[in-house]
């Protein structure tokens, strides 16, 4: 069985004021997203889902879902922010999403095969969706034995201000060892890449130190592993109405606790993304240049 491609689009509705304006980014019309796609489809992947949130169903129904239709199986979920466990509600003061791994959560009742995590704004490139998609391949009737892309930290920045990033410590057999998610690294005026520590000092950080850049590999027991921590995390933060769930904190909680390994996996890609307005242009300059060497084709679909 081929894997599948979970795409973490919930946060869409926010930023396109509700896909209204779904920021066209190739030679005609194309989205990030549908370069992603793409490339899934092309890399090995079997069916996608999407997790996103009610309030823009009709109109992702509309304007993304049947460009794909003819192309590879899709699904939909939903995240919103009382999908809780029994027993807890939403702080008063709760305004932020839960985090990508509350995401990840939603596809418990669809997913049953190995599986990879992308955001829905990030543009991967095609070598990264072969890499993971050979991988999991491999993993048909496996547990606890997951995987990442691992990005150099270099080939990942915006020029237009600062990122947030895990940086990734890994064993000589290129096993994770720690992922930390650090939510403001920059490339400083001395040329060198910095990123700000648990007391707000700028640390220094080396160019091709693995990051991720939400691009996971797992199988399904992780959804059970999810559900565990997700517990444990509300009962932390029940008062903290910026906390979020990420995907590295349960990941590193499933390594210390020796219940996994994640293979670290090297791509030669360069990831790049609309961080901020200022990185549009660039982006669609890229584009334009994968196309013009015969990456993609000048319609994707």
């Amino acid at each position: 069985m081929k894997p599948t491609l979970f795409i973490l689009a919930a946060g869409m509705g926010s930023r396109y004021g509700g896909l209204k304006q779904l920021d066209g980014v190739g030679p005609n019309g194309e989205t990030i997203m549908d370069y992603s796609v793409y490339d899934a489809v092309r890399g090995g992947f079997g069916k996608i889902v999407f997790v996103i949130r009610h309030s823009f169903e009709a109109d992702f129904r509309e304007k993304i879902l049947k460009k794909y239709e003819n192309l590879i199986p899709v699904e939909i979920v939903f995240q919103e922010l009382d999908y809780l466990p029994e027993g807890f509600k939403v702080p008063e003061n709760r305004e932020k999403p839960w985090g990508t791994n509350h995401a990840v959560m939603m596809g418990k009742q669809v997913i049953h095969e190995p599986f990879a995590v992308i955001n829905a704004d990030d543009f991967y490139g095609g070598e990264s969706f072969r890499v993971l998609a050979g991988y999991l391949t491999g993993l048909e009737g496996r547990k606890n034995d997951y995987c990442m892309i691992g990005y150099r930290l270099g080939n990942t920045l915006s020029e237009s201000g600062s990122v947030a990033r895990g940086i990734c410590e890994k064993d000589a057999n290129d096993y994770l060892n720690t992922v930390v998610e650090r939510t403001y690294i920059i490339r400083d005026t001395d040329g060198k890449i910095k990123y700000k520590d648990e007391q707000g000092n700028l640390q220094v950080v080396g160019e091709n130190v693995p990051v991720s850049m939400n691009m996971w590999g797992f199988t399904p027991e992780y959804f059970n592993y999810s559900d565990e921590q997700f517990v444990d995390f509300l009962t932390k933060n029940q008062d903290n109405p910026k906390a979020e769930f990420f995907i590295p904190l349960v990941v590193n909680n499933l390594i210390i606790s020796g219940k996994v390994k994640v293979k670290v996996l090297d791509t030669p890609s360069k990831w790049f993304g609309v961080t901020y307005a200022d990185d549009r242009p660039g982006v669609v300059a890229k584009i334009k240049e994968l196309t013009e060497k015969g990456e993609y084709p000048e319609k994707l679909f």
